[in-house]
């Protein structure tokens, strides 16, 4: 990309759409849609957002699965400047009260499809919202903020506008009306704000900018050489970096993107096949033992297939590239806050080292190892905490000045909590996670979010949860208990107490009774409780 290039996330699209327009942009399995197809829905999405008061600057939530509005809706929030809110669809009572209020939204764009049920979960999470179906501070002090809501879906209740007469409001905006707000936005301004859990109790909004995204899909399309011609399989969660940037690398070179509504491996199979993919991006283990075990793909079959992304132990990595050895196995170390993606293995480096690093820090992005204890430099080989600087680390959490202090020191670096070390080539050796942080299924997850919310039971005087590890997902929670004198709480009594409050990948999987803890001097001892397991 040259660097006279405007580094805008509208004008990726816009760029794709004037060099390819008829060129297969995202592909459902159910619904296609061209980059002019693309361009046009998102402008006309991006008036009708005008027609209704949103301008530069403004909150849009998204609280959907993926769907072929969701991509269009966000780049109308992009180009007009708004800031596109990505929030899990997962996400239940409890985040949702929270991350509303505190990321201060002005809309949220919602449905029910495909079994999962957003709008009448909002409507859950904010009952003041069947109250009063007022337009103006529709949640009242529970989101002082949110004034409009619209529903993708047919929706009975709650005081949603219709997607269709949404859409129909972009007739009240002329095209050179919106080309007077899209003209203000500036590549350093906020583009997205997505979620992240660390050490505090509720998910973290990470903001992120148009020029960080930008650049940081640049350098993922020039180290793993993205072309026109690549069809990448990418069926991971829209309101993930995990899907939305590999997107933007392939939105580049305007090639084409497989998604699906939900993780199907026999739909991705027949997908695959079907459109003839050259890149698969499963990202997390339990999606690429599925496609592996599934009797369709055989690699013989997939010549095409030239690239296979995946996060895994060295183990796993050499047991996929044994299983599919046609394709190219390349992995990467990456976190929300720097933009998805930090590094990727070279695909031209040998199958054997790709499988034991992360390869080198893209082209413009910085990567020391400091010490934890002293924040000095380590030498080659030595372990300590991964620390970034360059155009991929995130603008900072969203109005939240502390844990800001506490990412950024005074040098500028950010401060990752994950432990890691530099190889004599300079490439990122992953080591485990400084952040006392469970990984579920790909969803990064705090235990305190987990425990805060036990601690509400009347009958849990303490609990804490750690990570359990899991073939399929990586980690499960499993949670310790202590439980107040003469109270009566089973196993299934603390997992229903969870189910609806918390997102269905925190619910501990596990509980086990206690009575006593090991403690340090100040502290318990989650060591000594991973023991017990």
């Amino acid at each position: 990309m040259q660097a006279s290039v405007t580094p805008l996330l509208g004008e990726l699209l816009r760029s794709a759409a004037r060099r390819h327009p008829s060129h297969d942009a995202i592909v459902f399995p159910d619904h296609r849609l061209s980059y002019a197809g693309f361009s046009y829905e998102s402008h006309s999405l991006a008036r009708a957002l005008v027609a209704r008061g949103v301008r530069p600057g403004d909150h849009i939530g998204i609280l959907a699965t993926n769907r072929p509005e969701y991509l269009p809706l966000l780049f109308a929030c992009v180009l007009i400047g708004a800031v596109a809110v990505l929030l899990n669809a997962r996400f239940r009572t409890q985040e949702l009260r929270h991350v509303v209020r505190h990321c201060d939204l002005k809309w949220i764009v919602t449905g029910n499809l495909h079994a999962v049920p957003n709008a009448e979960r909002l409507l859950e999470a904010f009952p003041e919202l069947l109250q009063d179906t007022a337009r103006l501070a529709l949640a009242g002090d529970a989101a002082p903020k949110l004034e409009h809501l619209v529903a993708l879906d047919d929706t009975p209740r709650g005081p949603f506008e219709p997607w269709q007469d949404f859409l129909n409001s972009a007739e009240d905006v002329t095209e050179q009306d919106l080309i007077c707000i899209t003209d203000t936005v500036e590549p350093m301004s906020t583009a997205l704000i997505m979620f992240t859990s660390g050490t505090t109790s509720m998910p973290k909004g990470c903001a992120l900018n148009h020029h960080s995204v930008f650049w940081t899909a640049a350098a993922m399309r020039d180290r793993l050489s993205v072309v026109h011609q690549d069809v990448m399989w990418d069926p991971l969660p829209l309101f993930h970096m995990a899907s939305i940037l590999p997107l933007f690398a392939l939105m580049h070179e305007a090639g084409t993107f497989l998604t699906d509504h939900t993780v199907d491996i026999d739909r991705a199979v027949k997908q695959i096949h079907e459109e003839q993919a050259t890149f698969l991006y499963p990202a997390f283990p339990a999606i690429m033992a599925d496609l592996i075990a599934h009797p369709d793909l055989k690699p013989e079959t997939l010549p095409c297939i030239r690239l296979i992304n995946n996060v895994a132990h060295t183990e796993v990595l050499e047991a996929n590239m044994a299983a599919m050895p046609l394709a190219t196995h390349i992995s990467a170390y990456g976190m929300t806050e720097l933009s998805g993606i930090a590094s990727h293995t070279d695909p031209a480096d040998p199958a054997e080292e790709r499988a034991r690093n992360c390869g080198q820090p893209y082209i413009g992005v910085e990567v020391c190892i400091h010490d934890p204890e002293t924040n000095l430099a380590v030498t080659p080989g030595s372990q300590g905490e991964i620390c970034v600087k360059g155009f991929s680390v995130f603008q900072g959490y969203y109005k939240q000045p502390e844990e800001n202090a506490k990412a950024f020191d005074e040098a500028g670096w950010f401060h990752t909590g994950d432990m890691g070390s530099l190889d004599t080539k300079g490439r990122i050796c992953f080591h485990g996670r400084l952040k006392d942080m469970l990984k579920v299924g790909g969803e990064n997850v705090s235990p305190l979010e987990i425990e805060a919310w036990l601690s509400t039971h009347p009958g849990i005087a303490m609990a804490q949860v750690i990570g359990a590890p899991d073939e399929r997902l990586q980690e499960i929670p499993v949670a310790f208990i202590e439980l107040h004198p003469d109270a009566r709480v089973t196993e299934a009594d603390v997992v229903a107490y969870c189910a609806g409050q918390i997102a269905s990948y925190k619910v501990p999987r596990r509980v086990i009774f206690v009575s006593e803890w090991p403690m340090s001097a100040t502290k318990i001892q989650k060591a000594a409780l991973r023991d017990r397991l």
